[in-house]
């Protein structure tokens, strides 16, 4: 296992860190404008971003998304439960435990290599109620208890590409199952034109919940670039009104989609079933760049 130095600070400079994982070639990068910031890549694909000094910063246009779908779960400051699905460099349960203090979460990660990196490298807050778990997300969130958590976050991951079994109605069928009566299911999903993936996702999701939502960029939804887009979904009425005012005020503001134009949106899609699965396309060369 190739590693290049430790990220720490060697005559007055941060060094990035450089290591073989499971999923390829992990990167450490420091961010120049942040002093304890760093930016993971997985063999030049950016994952996450953490800042150790702030972790309720949220750098990456997505994960701004996917936290105000945690703020807007439950009142200010009060503790949740919550799973996350694809752990990166934990940016999202470091959110959560900053946010809601207290907050019980379990983290699901395969890659066992990028989990021992990250928690060396970028060590969490001593205090922080956080398990993680180094499993295949699906299998890891068949051993959540029934009615457990007050939120699913799927942000998987592998090659760029979404595995086929974590984008159908049985795998929702086990979110359902880990959720409490209302809680709140929320996916970063990347698709591009003629965002046939994404259409799949929203119907499939549509099979199984009540009521949905949908941030992305406007040309991401107009089907003119390759882009992330975070679903909402659960069974009782979402935060639309308060969801579209911050996805607005974003530095790249979003657009929210809801009701009858979430469903005109999918374009007759049919759900997806474990059988019809595949994996989400995989991104151009030029969305690295």
């Amino acid at each position: 296992m190739g590693r290049s130095r430790s990220p720490r600070r060697e005559r007055g400079a941060v060094e990035a860190v450089s290591e073989r994982v499971d999923g390829g070639l992990a990167q450490l990068v420091p961010d120049r404008e942040r002093p304890r910031a760093w930016t993971l890549l997985i063999d030049g694909a950016p994952q996450s971003h953490v800042d150790l000094d702030d972790p309720a910063h949220l750098s990456f246009e997505y994960q701004r998304r996917l936290g105000h779908v945690i703020d807007l779960a439950a009142p200010p400051g009060r503790p949740v439960h919550a799973v996350h699905l694809g752990g990166g460099a934990l940016t999202l349960a470091r959110y959560v435990a900053a946010t809601r203090p207290r907050s019980t979460q379990q983290v699901v990660e395969r890659d066992e290599a990028l989990v021992r990196l990250v928690r060396r490298e970028l060590p969490l807050d001593a205090n922080a109620r956080i398990r993680i778990r180094s499993a295949d997300a699906r299998a890891g969130l068949a051993k959540v208890p029934d009615g457990w958590a007050d939120l699913v976050i799927a942000d998987v991951f592998s090659g760029a590409r979404t595995p086929a079994h974590l984008t159908s109605t049985e795998f929702l069928d086990e979110v359902r199952r880990a959720l409490k009566p209302g809680g709140r299911y929320a996916a970063n999903l990347a698709d591009g034109p003629p965002l046939a993936h994404l259409r799949g996702q929203i119907a499939t999701a549509a099979a199984r919940f009540a009521e949905l939502a949908l941030v992305a960029d406007p040309t991401v939804l107009r089907g003119k670039r390759f882009g992330n887009a975070v679903l909402v979904a659960s069974d009782l009425p979402l935060p639309v009104a308060e969801l579209t005012r911050r996805a607005a005020s974003d530095p790249h503001p979003g657009r929210v989609e809801h009701g009858r134009e979430l469903t005109d949106f999918t374009g007759g899609a049919l759900p997806v079933t474990d059988a019809a699965a595949v994996a989400s396309p995989a991104p151009p060369p030029s969305v690295f760049r």
